[in-house]
């Protein structure tokens, strides 16, 4: 998207650290990340072959083949929308504190606080998500290549084991990040080239297109089609979170009022197009429906695989998305620990002394990256008790998330005659723009908070299909405001135009 004139006077681009100093904050990250390393942290989180993979066997169940095509459209759209209005604010506002910094400029602390505090949540629920993802697919492959049974106890060992790995690559500072991210993308989109090449080409028997764009499948347990239509939009949305990554990462890029702007809208639309082709070569190559939902691998694009290629073939494909969830969980565990990083620079976070400490040596904020895959290993363990545990996982990463893209672009809309756009801006059209976003996110917040799957016998909900998304939304909400009351008077507000000493934080770069 390019950019457009505003009616606004925007402002003019300045040196990354300069800029960075007139909105309060003292340089203390290494900026080696360039245009290209922060589109490619985005596009990285967003993951098409994460997500899509993750939740395929979701959407199977939950609307099936129709819902699962014509929803990604339908969402990538909507999220363009999001991605757009955030890039306008992010451009004005290059910090790694990103949504919760635009939040209390625009809307002051109040708003920053809370908007942090549920960016965190999606952000900690997102590496969950991702790494047990990746954790289940682990499992596939080990069960194909050695027969190994993926039980719960044992996902949740991988599951820990990857945190561990993306920990330790974390700590190795953001240029190793980058080069990561660079390889991530084209992994990413070869991968998905070859997939559906594959799954078109060898295969002797193919699905048709009524089936693929009209086939309607709902095995909920719920009766109302339009009910299960909407919740099956949940695997598109929960693929299109992250982007706000490129924001985190902007102390870390070059250009920042440009780059990270761009990172955003680039991320999402190539994502759009890769994601659209992925879902519907998985479709397309379905040999047996009822095979794939109740396969014995926990993954049906595993069954798919090995249905139509042959198990040579499944487990070279299962290999090709292991690591790019890997990839995935790697860049979102760095944008969180960013986020962990500059919420507690400003004191935030019960124990910010801890978690905004910089190496001396990486430019690093190693404590933050420890704490957020501790959280995310919190978030995922209720998923070796509940079958549809990890549903929970990802809608807590939308409930989170997606509201905390809202909040700064219903504030830009609010106080629109004071807001100063940055080099990147929508002109015009930003309030348009804006006001679809957060019409959109409205409401997949609020039907994400919804159960899922209805248990069999007429209950509404049991312990094992219960979404326990909305309670750990509650309960996050509820911490955020006891430690208001109890911290929040100190809470220290970077204010535009004032130069942050930087002897706040020379005691804690280590």
């Amino acid at each position: 998207m390019s950019r457009l004139n505003s009616t606004h006077r925007a402002t003019p681009r300045k040196p990354d650290d300069t800029y960075l100093r007139e909105l309060g904050y003292e340089p203390v990250l290494t900026r080696r990340m360039g245009p290209f390393g922060n589109f490619a942290i985005s596009f990285s989180v967003i993951s098409v072959l994460s997500g899509c993979m993750t939740l395929y066997g979701f959407g199977l169940n939950t609307g099936g083949p129709s819902v699962m095509l014509w929803g990604w459209v339908l969402v990538g759209a909507m999220v363009l929308f999001i991605g757009a209005a955030l890039a306008e604010v992010t451009s004005a506002y290059p910090t790694s504190g990103a949504l919760y910094y635009q939040a209390e400029q625009l809307g002051g602390r109040k708003w920053g606080w809370y908007t942090g505090w549920l960016n965190l949540l999606g952000l900690l629920g997102a590496i969950a998500g991702i790494d047990y993802g990746a954790a289940l697919f682990t499992g596939a492959f080990l069960n194909l290549q050695w027969g190994f049974e993926p039980t719960p106890g044992k996902i949740m060992v991988i599951f820990l084991c990857i945190l561990a790995v993306h920990a330790t690559l974390n700590l190795f500072g953001v240029r190793l990040v980058s080069i990561l991210n660079s390889i991530s993308v084209v992994w990413h989109l070869v991968g998905v080239i070859v997939i559906v090449g594959a799954l078109v080409i060898v295969p002797s028997h193919h699905q048709s297109a009524d089936f693929m764009f009209g086939e309607f499948v709902n095995n909920s347990g719920w009766s109302s089609t339009l009910y299960v239509a909407v919740l099956g939009l949940l695997l598109a949305q929960y693929t299109f979170c992250g982007y706000d990554a490129s924001a985190h990462l902007s102390e870390e890029t070059t250009d920042a009022q440009m780059s990270a702007p761009r990172g955003i809208i680039h991320s999402i639309g190539w994502s759009w197009l890769a994601g659209f082709v992925l879902l519907a070569g998985l479709t397309f190559a379905i040999q047996d429906y009822a095979g794939t939902v109740g396969t014995a691998t926990g993954v049906p694009p595993a069954q798919i695989f090995l249905d139509a290629l042959g198990m040579a073939s499944a487990k070279a494909l299962l290999l090709v998305v292991i690591a790019a969830q890997l990839f995935c969980g790697n860049a979102e565990t760095a944008a969180a620990s960013r986020m962990v990083f500059a919420f507690s620079r400003d004191g935030a976070l019960p124990g910010s002394h801890l978690w905004r400490q910089v190496d001396r040596r990486t430019g690093t904020p190693r404590m933050a990256v420890l704490l957020a895959v501790v959280c995310a290993a919190v978030l995922a363990l209720p998923s070796m008790y509940s079958p549809v545990a990890y549903a929970a996982i990802t809608s807590i990463n939308v409930i989170g998330i997606t509201p905390a893209y809202a909040i700064p672009i219903y504030l830009r809309i609010k106080n629109r005659r004071r807001f100063q756009p940055g080099p990147w801006n929508l002109g015009r059209w930003g309030v348009t723009v804006g006001t679809i976003a957060v019409i959109w996110v409205v409401f997949v917040t609020v039907l994400f908070c919804l159960p899922q799957v209805r248990p069999a016998g007429g209950a509404l909900v049991s312990v094992e299909t219960f979404n326990y998304a909305p309670v750990v939304l509650l309960v996050v909400l509820a911490a955020a405001w006891g430690w208001w009351h109890k911290q929040g008077s100190s809470y220290e507000v970077p204010a535009q135009n004032f130069d942050r000493s930087a002897s706040t934080y020379e005691d804690e770069v280590v």
